[in-house]
C-alpha cells in the first residue's frame, strides 16, 4: 500500500472516531453536545426513599403538634359544655343529696347520699309513703339540721359548691322526710295501738326507727290544706317535722311547690345501696285514690 493510501485510511479512521459519540457525550437532534448525567441521576434516585421517609416523619410530627395544639384550644370549650350540662341535669333532672341528720333513721343514716328525681313530679302527682326532698328555707327551722358555715374565701366557696352539687356536703336549706298525708287527707295520732292514722286507716310502719311508735304523742285530727303535704321523719323521737310546726303557716304542712323531687335510691355508701320504695302500708290508701 502506498503512502498516500495509508494516509487516507488513517484519516478515515480518525474521522470515524471523531464522528462517533463518546461515552460521556451524545449528539442531540440539533447537533449540539449534551452531557450524560445518568450517573448522578442514579445516585440521587438511590437517596429518594430515605428523603421521603424523613419528609413523612416531619409531616407526622407536624400533625401531632397540630393535634396537641387543637386539644388545648378545645379544652376550655369542653369544660364549659360539661359545666353547663351538669348545671342543667342538677337543676331540672337529677341531683345527689347528702343526709345531714338522723331524722330518717334507719331508712337513711347520717352521711348517706341519695339521688333525687326532679322530673317525676312533673309527670305525675306525689304519692303517700314516698321520701321527698324539699326546700325549707324561711319556712322550717329544724334545729336537728346541719348548719353550713359561710365560706371564708372564693376558693373555699367554689369547693363547697362543687361538694354540694355532688351530694358530698349539706346545703343547709333542703330537708328530707316521708310523705304521710296529701291535700285533703285527715291525719291524726293515735289509735289504741299508738299508730298514726290517715283518713281513719292506721299505718303499720315497720320501717320506723325502733321505739318510734312508743314515742308518738297525740295530735289532730288535722286536715291537710290544699296544695300542701304532711311530712314526717322515720325516727319519730328526734324528727322535727310537721308535728312540730303546727303553729306555723300551713299548720305544719309543707307547700307542694317547695318539693324539689323524690329520693329514690341510696348511692353511698355502697353497702347501703338500694331503692327507696313505698312501704306496703300505704298501698291501700294510694289504691283508694285510683
Amino acid at each position: 500500500m502506498s503512502k498516500d493510501d495509508r494516509d487516507r485510511v488513517e484519516d478515515g479512521v480518525q474521522d470515524e472516531d471523531s464522528a462517533r459519540p463518546g461515552p460521556e457525550e451524545h449528539g442531540s437532534d440539533t447537533g449540539s453536545r449534551v452531557h450524560d448525567h445518568s450517573g448522578a441521576s442514579r445516585v440521587s434516585a438511590g437517596d429518594g426513599p430515605e428523603q421521603e421517609k424523613g419528609a413523612d416523619g416531619d409531616m407526622a410530627k407536624s400533625k401531632d403538634s397540630e393535634k396537641q395544639g387543637s386539644f388545648w384550644k378545645e379544652l376550655p370549650i369542653l369544660i364549659v359544655i360539661a359545666v353547663v350540662l351538669a348545671f342543667v341535669i342538677r337543676t331540672w333532672v337529677m341531683q345527689a343529696f347528702y343526709i345531714p341528720s338522723g331524722s330518717m333513721e334507719n331508712t337513711l343514716l347520717v352521711g348517706d347520699r341519695v339521688l333525687v328525681n326532679k322530673v317525676v313530679y312533673e309527670i305525675r302527682d306525689i304519692e303517700r309513703g314516698e321520701v321527698v326532698v324539699f326546700n325549707g328555707e324561711d319556712s322550717w327551722d329544724d334545729p336537728s339540721s346541719v348548719r353550713v358555715p359561710e365560706p371564708t374565701n372564693p376558693v373555699s366557696a367554689a369547693f363547697t359548691w362543687v361538694q354540694q352539687q355532688l351530694g358530698a356536703a349539706p346545703t343547709g336549706r333542703e330537708y328530707i322526710k316521708r310523705v304521710i298525708g296529701l291535700p285533703g287527707d285527715v291525719v291524726e295520732c293515735c289509735d289504741e295501738q299508738n299508730r298514726i292514722m290517715v283518713n281513719g286507716v292506721p299505718l303499720e310502719e315497720d320501717y320506723l326507727f325502733p321505739g318510734s311508735v312508743e314515742s308518738h304523742t297525740e295530735f289532730g285530727p288535722i286536715e291537710v290544706p290544699e296544695g300542701h303535704l304532711w311530712l314526717m321523719g322515720d325516727h319519730r323521737a328526734i324528727s322535727v317535722d310537721s308535728r312540730s310546726h303546727q303553729n306555723d303557716p300551713g299548720g305544719g304542712a309543707v307547700p307542694i311547690d317547695r318539693v324539689e323531687g323524690r329520693a329514690f335510691v341510696i348511692i353511698w355508701p355502697f353497702d347501703q345501696f338500694g331503692s327507696l320504695s313505698v312501704p306496703e302500708t300505704f298501698e291501700e290508701l294510694n289504691a283508694a285514690d285510683g
